[in-house]
Formats: structure tokens, sequence, C-alpha cells
């Protein structure tokens, strides 16, 4: 197999996003409203349990009255917005407006890190002139933190779930990306964290190797064995 295209899942893959007390200390900060170090605790480990933060920990359980949005939930803006605030809603906080502004938080470029090695990845990609594309189910844009972050300029392509109002794993996500980088699905390599959502792409014929969902100090080099792939190793 002669590696042609590389599609890139964003999430736990090119990307971590910040822990869920980082996440909701900054948005304290930014209102004016200190809490005592165990009441931000409690907080915190609340907003955990509930899957609140995009990209952050899985829900420990779906209420039912967001069942229905939340298994939609990348397929449209609104649709992302409602399931993760309500999922925040699950939690008192001390002012209800920082469930918008938390939401509104996670889409900031600093509250993504790339894991180390992603740069290094990407660029050797483009060295060997293979066409790279993010596929990410998501509700909004993440090209700003691309290119907060200096790797937009080695994406060919980005596919959102949002903007197709399709959701992995649909194959058709990734039919669209690869016609998007002119490369047939026989010749692409998917790289993802998700066994579930990123396997749609072995549907189409795509490769698929799954990295490790960790935190960006304990994932160093995950993603180099993909420039092994490439190279036929």
């Amino acid at each position: 197999m002669t590696i042609k295209g590389a599609l890139f899942d964003f999430s736990g893959t090119l990307f971590r996003v910040e822990s869920t007390g980082s996440w909701l200390r900054a948005v304290l900060a930014e209102a004016g409203l200190p809490l005592p170090a165990d009441e931000f605790e409690r907080l915190a480990a609340g907003l955990e349990r509930a899957g609140a933060l995009p990209g952050g920990a899985r829900p420990d359980a779906v209420p039912g009255h967001l069942a229905e949005v939340w298994a939609q939930r990348d397929r449209s803006a609104a649709q992302h917005r409602a399931a993760f605030t309500g999922m925040s809603r699950e939690v008192a906080l001390p002012d209800p407006l920082l469930h918008d502004a938390l939401y509104e938080r996670h889409m900031r470029p600093e509250a993504w890190l790339p894991y180390a090695d992603a740069a290094e990845v990407l660029t050797g990609l483009r060295e060997r002139g293979v066409r790279v594309a993010v596929v990410s189910n998501i509700g909004w844009d993440l090209r700003p933190v691309f290119r907060a972050h200096g790797l937009d300029p080695y994406v060919d392509a980005y596919t959102l779930s949002y903007e197709h109002e399709i959701q992995k794993p649909d194959p058709r996500l990734f039919a669209r990306a690869c016609e998007a980088l002119g490369v047939d699905p026989a010749d692409t390599l998917m790289v993802g964290d998700d066994r579930h959502a990123d396997s749609g792409a072995g549907a189409l014929g795509c490769a698929v190797h799954f990295v490790d969902h960790l935190p960006v100090d304990r994932r160093p080099d995950g993603l180099r064995p993909v420039l092994g792939l490439v190279d036929g190793g």
C-alpha cells in the first residue's frame, strides 16, 4: 500500500483540551468569581463526571432529557452547544451565565495544546508528499486552533461533522475528506483515538491506525509511528 493521503482526528489525536480544572479556573477568573478550594474542587469534579468539557472525559451517564441531542451533538453547531451546555447545567454553578462562558472557553486556541510530536509528523508527511486532512466530530470551527499553534500550513483540508451534517463513524464523512484531498480511500491512512468513531474509515477502505487518548505529557511520541507506516514500515 502506498499512502498518498492521511486523515487525522482532532481531539485526543493531534490536540488535547485543557483539564477540567484549568477550564473552570479560567472562566471563574474572567468572571471575577473566586471560590474556596473545596468548592472549586467539588464543581470541577461534578463537571468532569457530567462530561461537560468537549474533548474531555466522557459523561458517567447521559440524562434522559439530553439523550437525543447528545447522540446527534456533532451534526450541527446548535446541537453541539445544546448538548454540552446541557451537561454542564447538570452541575449547579454560582452564576448561570458560567455555562455558556465555559462553552465559549473550550473553543479558544489557548484551551488546546498540540501533542509534542504533532508538528514533526505533519511536517514529515508534507516532506513525503502525503496530503493531510483533519476529520473531526465537532460543532465549531477548529481552524483557528491550528493557525494559532502553527499547524495550519500542514493541513490541506478540514472535514468537520457540523459543516456536513454527518458525524463519524458514517463513512460518508471520510469519503468527503478523501475527495477534498483528491486521493483514493485505498491509498489513505486514518489516524484517530476513538475505536468506534474512527473505524468508520475502514468501511470505506482506508487503513486505520489508533493512538491513545492521553494527556499531552503522557503521550510524547504516540504519532511518530505514522511516519513509519507511510514509509512502509
